[in-house]
């Protein structure tokens, strides 16, 4: 009888093994390709860069702040010029998978309601090019047609009205949209704490929630986040990204507060998963994206208060390896803004503050199957 109960214990053991195991795939290995992208034509130089994304061709589209750019760095702008370099880029420059410049364009005076602070980029399936700020006064997104032409604003330039304003935005983070339902998911962002979900067509209001999928609550003032206090009831400013998983579920960055919280696509709370959760400072939780295997069982997330890229199982919502460092030098990150994922399984991030620049990671190991 003892012997059937270690075995039948032994045998209990092995299948958690097992499932533990099927939760929680190999950390893959990334490599930095410090040749990517190649040098910009037209002696062009960027500022903060404060988004990415990846089309359907694998094209890499980087927007970025030519306004951040010091003196010293847009010297051949200057009257008379300081310097034989360089002149601000346009503020959306579409690269190859190679890292050519295939196109460029917007920045002030693009659109009237062009970003103070341009915030976020988005590339939806119909090649439609999606933009935000976060800028004190903007609170509008905007969607363009591939080579820039306008096509849509949602919000109101100047105006917002708190987080359970049904028309106006407030200093909206980042987008993306759910092909199927031609819903357009905000997070919205850095002034209003919730996910507001519009028509991405016609932009027409079609649901908002906050934190745990409950109505925001007022936006007043919350306490800074303190590891190991019980969790916040509300997302912290900014809700920094939403992502999109196949499954059905999405991903909500509440960067400050050091937690994804994951959603169904009615607003319906699944889960929460912390990362880094002694984080201070500007939190761990910046932007995420998915390994492109059919299960997408990798979750990445990008944390500019760590300058890292962390690697979570996503089933099991935990940590099983990362990149990357606090530094200058290739590989290394000085506030990593955002991050996006080719079919392939490569990772661009992009950096702000001081840091200014785009940067490619291989991925050298297979994507599950």
């Amino acid at each position: 009888m003892l012997k059937r109960l270690i075995l039948a214990l032994a045998a209990t053991a092995a299948l958690a093994g097992v499932v533990q195991a099927q939760d929680r795939p190999a950390a893959p290995v990334y490599q930095v390709d410090p040749f990517w992208p190649k040098p910009l034509p037209n002696r062009w130089g960027i500022g903060q860069a404060a988004g990415v994304a990846v089309d359907r061709r694998d094209h890499v589209w980087v927007i970025h702040r030519p306004r951040s750019m010091t003196p010293d760095e847009r010297g051949a702008a200057l009257t008379p010029p300081r310097s034989d370099c360089c002149i601000p880029a346009p503020s959306v420059i579409e690269f190859d998978p190679d890292g050519n410049v295939v196109q460029a364009w917007g920045g002030p005076g693009h659109h009237p309601a062009w970003p103070e602070n341009e915030h976020g980029i988005y590339v939806d399936a119909e090649d439609n090019v999606w933009i935000g700020g976060n800028g004190n006064n903007h609170h509008v997104l905007l969607k363009f047609t591939r080579d820039g032409r306008f096509l849509l604003q949602i919000g109101v330039h100047r105006e917002t009205g708190g987080s359970n304003d049904t028309r106006r935005l407030g200093r909206p983070a980042d987008v993306e949209v759910d092909t199927a339902t031609n819903e357009a998911f905000v997070a919205d962002g850095y002034g209003n704490r919730r996910v507001i979900v519009f028509n991405a067509t016609t932009g027409a209001y079609l649901r908002h929630w906050g934190a745990y999928g409950r109505q925001p609550p007022p936006d007043d003032p919350i306490p800074a986040y303190v590891a190991g206090q019980p969790p916040s009831p509300s997302f912290g400013n900014p809700v920094h990204c939403v992502r999109l998983a196949r499954d059905g579920l999405v991903y909500v960055c509440d960067r400050q507060n050091d937690r994804i919280q994951v959603f169904r696509r009615d607003g319906t709370f699944v889960r929460e998963i912390f990362v880094a959760a002694n984080t201070l400072g500007n939190g761990s939780v910046w932007d995420i994206d998915f390994l492109p295997d059919p299960a997408q069982s990798l979750l990445l997330t990008a944390d500019g208060e760590n300058n890292t890229v962390w690697l979570l199982a996503r089933e099991a919502g935990e940590i099983i390896g990362r990149f990357g460092r606090n530094g200058r030098n290739a590989g290394d990150f000085h506030w990593v803004h955002n991050m996006a994922v080719d079919s392939r399984g490569n990772v661009f991030t992009t950096e702000v503050d001081t840091g200014k620049r785009a940067q490619r990671f291989r991925l050298v190991t297979p994507l599950p199957r």
